[in-house]
């Protein structure tokens, strides 16, 4: 019969040896995970401009098509800097005044867009995504959501893009040049309601998440817009 305290020596020298062995494998490991949420990234944001691209092209893609990267912020301010790196989770936890949120212009076939990052809470998890809007500041050119653990076939419908394509040439402002954001209707979107779009059946909780999501985050952005359009009438 083994001694408890052979058993207990064995036992840790089989901790450490595992202990030891997963911390090689995460450092070993962990650039390769960066690179890889890094060009999920660069996907998700060129998808949102109606841009495909493969996973060993995306960077390449990226530099052709994204014109510039903004810092803007609530005043409707900004400056150029790196919008990339820029964590909008941590961002929307600052008080208003003190975020600076990332913005992207991109250009594709001689058009400019910008690239406005979401980020919220859904079900179970977080949901976010990128929504690019033509030049007036007011139609939505494309849109792309992802969450962290909605349910299968429920909510985690945002994915997909029958979902997405309801987004393009809807309207962030009424006619009165009032912010009103994008809704997603439960129920169903009014034929030729241009603000609404159809909200998941069965994921009420995702659809009022990404509701959230788009006002709150679209909604940062209101004065870098009016400022930019009063500066192109005086131009």
């Amino acid at each position: 019969m083994y001694s408890n305290r052979y058993i207990f020596i064995y036992s840790t020298i089989m901790v450490v040896i595992v202990a030891v062995t997963l911390a090689f494998v995460a450092t070993f490991l962990k650039p390769y995970q960066e690179a890889n949420v890094k060009t999920e990234k660069i996907q998700n944001i060129l998808s949102s401009v109606n841009i495909s691209s493969e996973k060993k092209k995306a960077v390449e893609m990226y530099e052709r098509y994204i014109k510039d990267e903004i810092l803007v912020k609530s005043d409707g301010s900004y400056r150029s800097g790196n919008a990339f790196d820029v964590s909008l989770k941590i961002e929307l936890k600052k008080d208003v005044a003190l975020r600076e949120m990332p913005l992207f212009v991109a250009e594709v076939d001689a058009a400019k867009y910008y690239i406005i990052p979401l980020w919220g809470r859904g079900l179970w998890g977080a949901v976010w995504g990128y929504i690019s809007l033509k030049d007036d500041f007011n139609t939505v050119y494309g849109a792309i959501f992802d969450h962290k653990s909605e349910t299968p076939g429920l909510g985690a419908e945002i994915v997909t893009e029958k979902f997405r394509e309801q987004f393009k040439n809807k309207k962030i402002f009424d006619e009165l040049n009032n912010f009103v954001s994008v809704k997603v209707v439960k129920g169903g979107a009014p034929e030729g309601d241009v603000h609404g779009v159809d909200a998941i059946s069965g994921g009420t909780i995702t659809s009022n998440g990404v509701n959230n999501m788009l006002n709150e985050n679209i909604s940062f952005y209101v004065n870098y817009f009016i400022n930019i359009k009063n500066q192109n009438i005086n131009e």
